[in-house]
């Protein structure tokens, strides 16, 4: 597990072993899939993985940009693409946004506990959900192939602001 646990974005830790423990299961998925981590892609995900926050491609760009590469947009979306396609990120669809994925290597669906305040993002990975998801579509007569499930709330930290205050 690349992240932690599904609270683990929600509690104080070293960060930065968050991106090395990314970065390490990247180049071990990359190698077994023959995938090319480029030092593009790499930075990229490492700017994924910064905080637990999701990050926007115009903002991975500017980042590239104040280091010093000059690329255009479509270059950042291609390195976002194959991270998605390698199944190291996640797209949180309603921020139009990356998170680093907690779980990659393994097959799963998105879900994620969203904290409206700081936006902070945890991942979760419950098969319950999905079984309850999948059967209650199935019973439709829908086959779902991929479902992303975005729950907004206040984390542990913004939840004791917000009784402090």
């Amino acid at each position: 597990m690349a992240g932690g646990g599904p609270d683990h974005a929600f509690t104080p830790h070293d960060h930065r072993r968050c991106i090395k423990a990314a970065l390490a299961e990247a180049q071990r998925i990359c190698r077994e899939h023959n995938g090319r981590l480029t030092e593009q892609r790499k930075r990229v995900l490492e700017l994924v993985w910064r905080s637990h926050k999701p990050v926007g491609a115009y903002v991975i760009l500017e980042q590239l940009r104040a280091e010093g590469f000059n690329g255009a947009p479509p270059t950042v979306y291609r390195a976002l693409e194959f991270l998605l396609e390698h199944g190291l990120i996640h797209r949180i669809e309603s921020l139009n946004a990356y998170t680093g994925c907690a779980h990659p290597g393994a097959q799963h669906t998105g879900q994620f506990l969203i904290c409206s305040r700081c936006q902070q993002v945890a991942e979760l990975d419950d098969p319950k959900v999905n079984r309850a998801i999948n059967g209650s579509a199935a019973r439709h007569g829908f086959e779902a192939d991929h479902q992303v499930i975005e729950i907004r709330g206040l984390c542990p930290r913004c939840q004791e602001d917000n009784h402090a205050g």
